[in-house]
């Protein structure tokens, strides 16, 4: 690999602060970053969202791929396209689920994040 080809790689870090920023751009809300580096082997961080509806939720996700395909980041895939509800980005070190407050409620994805933390932080104290 070549030194211009290595600097058209984002860290796990800029991947990050890039996904932050496209969602800002199109207003999503509730922003949450759960890193799961060293917890999970498929991904550094998760990033939840929410939109207002399924339009906004897809378009926030057209917005996220399109940012990280311009600094050379390829979607590993993205699923839930349609109809809109739930999509996730698979960004290999960044995976972003955006979703419909409801869907959001309905999983609960950072409780369950949280309660895997607790339940480490538990186990090693023994």
């Amino acid at each position: 690999m070549s030194n211009s080809e290595s600097s058209a790689v984002l860290t796990a870090k800029e991947l990050r602060d890039l996904v932050i920023s496209s969602l800002e751009d199109l207003k999503a809300i509730d922003i949450n970053i759960i890193d799961v580096s060293g917890q999970s082997p498929l991904t550094d961080a998760f990033v939840v969202a929410s939109g207002n509806s399924n339009r906004h939720v897809k378009s926030i996700a057209d917005k996220v791929v399109t940012r990280a395909k311009e600094q050379g980041c390829q979607p590993l895939g993205i699923e839930g396209y349609n109809p809109g509800e739930w999509v996730l980005v698979d960004l290999n070190d960044v995976i972003v689920h955006i979703m419909l407050p409801q869907t959001r409620a309905f999983y609960n994805i950072e409780k369950l994040w949280e309660v895997t933390e607790t339940h480490r932080n538990s186990a090693s104290a023994t």
